[in-house]
């Protein structure tokens, strides 16, 4: 069993009590069952969780929408939960999403997941967008370090030189400044 799944289904179990539907759930091979979910009016959210989770592992874009919702979502292990299927489905329009969730400034808390997701999808909005939210995180007393350290550490790993110069502005940041250092060794010799 994949360990993403089981930790998600241990923390929906706990969720959905002694609800029925969540063996149901859980067991079922129907795919249109799972998408009727995402669209059923008054369902719980480990349902709609659940469900989008194995559509998505299962490579069906019905789950998209309701993937990239819990990609924003506030409590971390939902977002965990939402990146691992949205790669596994690897729909064309996910590093799109992930760009628009990592750069609203309104949910920047919830930003660090999305950045990762964007670092392991390696596509063409990812360098623009992990520039753009590392540059915002240079502010002065902003709070949100930990995001501005992952989008270091991921413009390191794709060690693209467009990020040099956000790169070497966040040198000095005494919190971001070591991964951005770290980063800047992986990039190609400018010379």
């Amino acid at each position: 069993m994949d360990p993403d799944f089981g930790s998600l289904t241990d923390r929906l179990e706990g969720e959905a009590g002694d609800d029925p539907a969540y063996r149901r759930l859980l067991a079922t091979d129907d795919r249109d069952e799972l998408a009727a979910v995402l669209t059923a009016p008054r369902m719980p959210l480990w349902a709609r969780e659940l469900a989008a989770f194995r559509l998505g592992t299962a490579g069906d874009r019905r789950a998209f929408e309701a993937l990239v919702l819990l990609l924003n979502h506030r409590d971390p292990e939902r977002c965990v939960g939402a990146a691992h299927a949205l790669t596994v489905l690897g729909d064309p329009r996910t590093a799109r999403a992930a760009a628009a969730l990592a750069t609203n400034e309104l949910r920047v808390a919830y930003a660090l997941v999305p950045v990762r997701l964007l670092t392991a999808l390696r596509a063409p909005e990812s360098v623009p967008a992990l520039v753009t939210v590392l540059g915002r995180r240079l502010a002065p007393g902003d709070p949100h370090w930990r995001v501005g350290v992952a989008c270091a550490e991921g413009l390191g790993a794709l060690a693209d030189p467009r990020a040099r110069p956000v790169l070497e502005a966040a040198r000095p940041h005494p919190r971001i400044g070591p991964a951005a250092a770290t980063a800047l060794i992986r990039l190609p010799d400018p010379s």
